[in-house]
């Protein structure tokens, strides 16, 4: 029934079969073979796969994810960009946040970090704890970081290469 091939199908089984509950339900499976349903998607970050320092804070999240459950989606694909869409963001939008999508709701800027923040394991997961700082001060030092990215951190010449067994979590790579 089910192959040894990682995907996103076995990994749900896996979580059953360990007696865990799984962060989403069967219906998963259909979001990941084309149908988008808010209500059972597992969380997902659209990242800008060619930003350097975008690619490091997804193995940052790979790192130190306390679940591992978050599926991965390049901003520059064509499943990226429809999400984006589903959420209000255009591609110039993209090139300038990143979107991750929790429970349904797609969040952007300083509230999208620190939500991932919050998924992490200690001491990661403590920086989740600015979001006592307000949300207009923490999107300023956001938008000067994401502005000046490209100058601070490079952009990336090849393609963003997920780590050894982590490609299954990566949908639609650019």
């Amino acid at each position: 029934m089910l192959s040894g091939k990682p995907n996103v199908q076995n990994l749900l089984h896996g979580a059953v079969r360990r007696g865990s509950t799984p962060p989403w339900r069967r219906e998963t499976l259909a979001w990941c073979c084309g149908a988008v349903y808010a209500d059972v998607m597992p969380p997902t970050v659209v990242f800008d796969s060619d930003c350097v320092l975008c690619s490091r804070w997804v193995h940052l999240i790979l790192r130190h994810e306390r679940r591992r459950d978050i599926i991965f989606v390049s901003a520059w694909s064509e499943r990226g960009t429809a999400l984006a869409a589903d959420h209000g963001l255009s591609q110039v939008d993209l090139d300038a946040t990143y979107l991750f999508i929790d429970e349904g709701r797609g969040l952007v800027r300083s509230d999208a970090g620190l939500a991932l923040l919050a998924r992490m394991r200690a001491p990661w997961r403590f920086l989740s704890w600015l979001r006592v700082v307000p949300r207009p001060i923490r999107d300023r030092v956001y938008d000067l970081v994401a502005r000046n990215r490209y100058r601070w951190f490079g952009k990336a010449d090849h393609c963003f290469v997920p780590p050894p067994g982590m490609a299954h979590r990566f949908i639609d790579r650019a």
